[in-house]
Parts: C-alpha cells; sequence; structure tokens
C-alpha cells in the first residue's frame, strides 16, 4: 500500500493517526503548487482530484481521510482510536463529527471564502466568511463548557480519533491565526496535551 499525501489538513489526519498507531506507509508527495492533484494521472485515482489517496497493493484505492483511518484500525486495531466497544465507538463518533461540524468547518468556511487557493474551486463570499470568523470563538467556548467536566479528551478518558480531528483543527487555527482563547481553560488543557503528543509532529 502507499499513500497519496500534500500539505493539508486531511492529510495531516491521517500522517497523525499512522503516527498513534505506529503504521508506516510509503508516501507518495503531491504537489499542489504544479496542480498535480488535477492531472489525468492523479484523477484515475481520485475524480474529485482531492488528497490523501489510499492505494491498496490490488490497485483498488480508498479516499476521505477518515475512510482511510477506518481501513486502517481494522487491519491494525490495537490501540483503538475509533472505539472498543459499543458506547465508545458511540461516543468518538459523535464527537468527531461535532469537531468537524462545529469548530473545524467553521474555521474551513473562512479560509474556502477568503485564501486565493479555493479562488477557483467554488465562489466566494467575503461576507459569509466575516460571519464564520467571528463565529470561532462562540465554537471554542462551546467546547470548552463541554469539557468542563474534566474529562481528558473529547470522547472521554481515552485518546481517539475526536482528538486526531481535534489536532488538524487547532493546527489549521495556529497556521491561519485564529486565536483560542486563553480563558477558555479547558480547552487549553486539552490543546496542550495533543501538543505534547509525538504524532503532533506527523
Amino acid at each position: 500500500m502507499k499513500l497519496y499525501s500534500a500539505p493539508g489538513p486531511n492529510s495531516y489526519r491521517v500522517r497523525i493517526f499512522m503516527a498513534e498507531k505506529g503504521i508506516e506507509l510509503p508516501i507518495v508527495p503531491i504537489d499542489f503548487g504544479t496542480r498535480e492533484h488535477k492531472s489525468p494521472e492523479f484523477l484515475k485515482l481520485n475524480s474529485l482530484g482531492q488528497v490523501p489517496v489510499l492505494e491498496l497493493d490490488d490497485g483498488d484505492v480508498v479516499t476521505e481521510s477518515v475512510a482511510i483511518c477506518r481501513f486502517l484500525e481494522a487491519l491494525h486495531p490495537t490501540p483503538s482510536l475509533f472505539g472498543a466497544d459499543a458506547k465508545s465507538q458511540g461516543k468518538v463518533e459523535m464527537w468527531n463529527r461535532r469537531m468537524e461540524q462545529e469548530v473545524f468547518a467553521t474555521m474551513g468556511n473562512v479560509v474556502l471564502h477568503t485564501d486565493e487557493f479555493f479562488k477557483e474551486r467554488q465562489t466566494q463570499v467575503p461576507a459569509f466568511a466575516e460571519a464564520q470568523r467571528q463565529a470561532i470563538p462562540v465554537k471554542w467556548a462551546w467546547l470548552d463548557r463541554e469539557m468542563s467536566d474534566g474529562r481528558p479528551y473529547l470522547a472521554g478518558d481515552e485518546f481517539s480519533m475526536a482528538d486526531i480531528s481535534g489536532m488538524v483543527t487547532l493546527w489549521i487555527a495556529e497556521v491561519f491565526d485564529f486565536e483560542v482563547p486563553a480563558t477558555l481553560s479547558h480547552v487549553q488543557r486539552w490543546s496542550k496535551s495533543l501538543h505534547e503528543r509525538p504524532s503532533w509532529n506527523a
């Protein structure tokens, strides 16, 4: 197997997952600058022209970062990052979706509607971007209230896929200067613990 990867949160999410699992795969770097992801050769792998892409030994492919992680989890079930039983699996899925939809997507909308890289991908609406930018502190405040019970990780006592999505969200926040309010002690505690994991540098 080999992983087609490029700079960005979705590729980063898979690389963090692999690092947490101790999985090593050949990495094929894709150059956004030359639009390699839109080349005829790459579009044969993923018609959407997006990374990451996991190419299997039989030539088949799995795309979408969480789908790739689920595939790898099935091959390497320990340590479990999607939950070890029904309750934990439900909690991990719940918090992974919440992190993606409530926090990551809010930041992502600002980037999608302001960054030059995405100008040809969609019609950018600056007013929507500004509204989403103003919502970012509100989203972090919501998460801080949710974590005020003192749990160490999003889905409970164990690090999970939800926290990996949190890591790429925090990374996006740093790259694009979306401040995580210093007054949010529970989010700051959680963020510090994630930054200290070796996989942060994956």
